[in-house]
């Protein structure tokens, strides 16, 4: 067999350009560059923490267990409800009805934003195992070590963070 021949055929030890892949590659490369900012930026931007491939709030915790059960619970997919823009999930119907008549107590303060962190003036994910009941208010830490400062001075922490939350928040719902 001829070299040419060989060519046209196809030798498996060579690669071949192929123009319709290269095409795809180069729009698929555009693509990313213009939508995946706006994925990142919509992620930091919520009023509420959700789970960006999920929609899921708090991870799907149960917020009314931490109150109830005192620890965290894993909510279920057939006690839901929506409320600010997230999916919750509860561990059973008279969970889920707390919540939808009372979200601004059941739900997490500063939209499940590390309340330190706030007050720092820079917003940073709680992480639902690291938590805090204080006056009757869920607070959700991005670390065990914030947990502990705001638990031995929350006062302090929560001027500072309802003091700088509002022009944060403004900033979120840009």
């Amino acid at each position: 067999m001829t070299a040419q021949r060989q060519e046209r055929k196809g030798n498996p030890s060579r690669k071949r350009f192929r123009p319709g892949i290269a095409v795809i590659s180069v729009w698929a490369a555009s693509v990313a560059q213009i939508f995946l900012p706006l994925a990142a930026h919509a992620a930091t931007t919520e009023r509420v923490i959700v789970n960006r491939y999920t929609g899921l709030a708090i991870e799907g915790f149960d917020p009314v267990a931490y109150f109830v059960d005192a620890r965290p619970t894993a909510g279920l997919p057939e006690f839901e409800a929506s409320q600010s823009g997230a999916v919750w999930r509860f561990r059973n119907e008279g969970n889920r009805a707390s919540f939808v008549a009372h979200p601004d107590i059941y739900g997490p303060q500063f939209g499940g934003y590390d309340p330190i962190d706030l007050a720092r003036g820079v917003t940073y994910a709680g992480n639902p195992r690291f938590w805090l009941i204080s006056d009757q208010r869920l607070y959700l830490f991005g670390r065990e070590e914030s947990r502990d400062a705001f638990a031995a001075d929350p006062k302090r922490f929560l001027l500072d963070a309802s003091t700088r939350g509002p022009a944060i928040e403004r900033n979120l719902a840009r």
